[in-house]
């Protein structure tokens, strides 16, 4: 007779724990009926009907996927290799398990054909150069795409772009060519820059004679610091032709010399 009582409580305890179902923070828990869409549990404690009832968990922490690298051939007809991360999150988890069948594969496959189709219509310079460009057009084209799954899509990268070796090379040779020809034309502007201060210094001098004797012994001041050598300095005749008069005076007595 107590055997009957026992064993009922067991089954309903058994019936209770096998409709159990715990939820983490970052879950939730998409429930059919039946086969039919029943609503979405939140996280916690949560009792489903066993054999009635089936839960599907969906997580909605952002999901960071990396797209393999895709062969693309740019609109310059230049082959490359492209590959790129794309981050994204669910926010209805309900459409993320009714609309695709698994969303994290279609995600990843629509991310593949999108990047090959937009890398495809740029060329390489922009690929380059204009990487934020590609980024917003690839994000705004994913996030436009898997809005029926319920998926956003937050951002999308290109991370790495792989050229052709001869690709490279002409690429490494243009470059050398570009800083060779900035290098010219900054010599060139020193050029024209120094050749403008020195017919600005020439027009002094020749308007000042004494500008020429200080920089006759400027320069004098510093061979004569950097190099152990013997230096003759002329006397200018101005200096000795008061003395060629007075000799010329004392021999000719107290006559008055014409040149005074």
């Amino acid at each position: 007779m107590l055997a009957s009582p026992l064993i009922l409580v067991g089954l309903l305890f058994a019936f209770f724990i096998a409709g159990v179902r715990i939820l983490q923070e970052y879950e939730r828990g998409v429930i059919f009926r039946l086969g039919r869409y029943a609503g979405v549990r939140e996280a916690g404690f949560r009792w489903l009907i066993p054999l009635v009832d089936r839960m599907v968990k969906v997580s909605l922490r952002e999901i960071v996927m990396d797209v393999p690298a895709q062969e693309v051939i740019t609109r310059d007809n230049v082959s490359v290799k492209v590959n790129a991360v794309i981050y994204f999150r669910v926010l209805h988890p309900e459409k993320a398990v009714i609309q695709v069948e698994n969303y994290l594969y279609a995600t990843s496959q629509l991310s593949q054909t999108t990047l090959r189709s937009v890398c495809g219509q740029a060329e390489l310079d922009e690929l380059l150069a204009e990487r934020e460009t590609i980024n917003r057009q690839l994000q705004e084209i994913i996030d436009l795409q898997t809005e029926p799954w319920g998926v956003k899509v937050r951002a999308v990268e290109v991370k790495q772009i792989d050229l052709p070796p001869d690709m490279q090379r002409a690429m490494a040779k243009q470059a050398e060519a570009e800083r060779e020809k900035r290098s010219k034309i900054i010599h060139a502007e020193g050029e024209a820059l120094a050749a403008e201060r020195l017919a600005e210094a020439s027009r002094v001098i020749a308007t000042e004679p004494t500008a020429l004797q200080l920089r006759y012994l400027q320069t004098l001041s510093e061979i004569a610091t950097e190099n152990s050598s013997t230096i003759v300095f002329p006397i200018p005749i101005d200096i000795l032709r008061p003395l060629y008069r007075m000799a010329a005076g004392g021999g000719k007595g107290d006559k008055p010399n014409p040149e005074r």
